[in-house]
């Protein structure tokens, strides 16, 4: 009896890790093979290698390709589908994400445009000023300043931006890395349904606000021009 009681208190005194050894090994057999549930409630796929030390750790090794609906988890816990319908719904939440990328993007583009359209007309409005108060002067002749600075080109002229001009154009630009910091986080969980959800979206949003006029002609500006002097393109 003495002998089997400091038997017993020896195996209780061994790490959880050594007891659960062999039991780990099998079920990370079996978890390379195909999915995993996490605590019985979210279903990813992965690669799994066991490490057994002084206790057990397991690592993940990298995520695989995969076609789950139920018990599939995304960003959080708390995003557990657990029916056919909220997978429907999360569907058509990424594509909707999505297209809200393309709208940001098409929204920077549009407001470089507006204040850059503003500042064209207060130069416009200030030459205009400049020559109807040199002609109330009884002058006949512009100043130099005035016809050298008509000259030029407004297209060469450089614009800065105003300190409110560029705090909106810093929000727009943070509000685009972050849905497509979002969208790129769906993507690394390798659903097949979440992946084409994405590429569905990207099509949608870019052929209703990718949808723009372009000039035509020597003084246009073709469509690789108008991407790259955009600032959050």
């Amino acid at each position: 009896m003495a002998m089997s009681s400091a038997s017993m208190e020896m195996s209780s005194m061994m790490p959880t890790g050594t007891a659960m050894a062999p039991m780990a090994s099998s079920t990370g057999m079996a978890g390379d093979m195909g999915g995993m549930s996490m605590g019985g409630s979210c279903k990813i796929s992965v690669s799994l290698s066991f490490i057994f030390r002084a206790r057990q750790s397991l690592t993940c090794d990298k995520m695989l390709w995969n076609w789950y609906t139920v018990d599939a988890c995304f960003v959080a816990r708390s995003w557990h589908i657990t029916s056919k319908g909220m997978f429907a719904g999360s569907c058509i939440g990424v594509i909707l994400l999505v297209v809200a990328l393309e709208f940001l993007r098409r929204a920077g583009k549009e407001y470089d445009h507006y204040i850059v359209a503003q500042h064209t007309k207060s130069l416009a409005t200030t030459s205009a000023s400049a020559s109807s108060a040199s002609f109330d002067h009884g002058t006949s002749k512009v100043p130099a300043a005035a016809s050298s600075a008509a000259c030029v080109p407004i297209a060469a002229a450089k614009f800065r931006p105003s300190i409110v001009q560029q705090a909106i154009r810093a929000l727009l630009h943070m509000l685009q890395f972050a849905v497509a910091y979002f969208v790129m986080l769906l993507a690394m969980y390798y659903n097949g349904y979440i992946i084409i959800c994405i590429f569905i979206g990207a099509y949608l949003g870019y052929f209703i606000f990718g949808w723009e006029s372009f000039s035509v002609g020597q003084g246009g500006r073709n469509r690789m021009q108008e991407n790259a002097t955009v600032c959050c393109g």
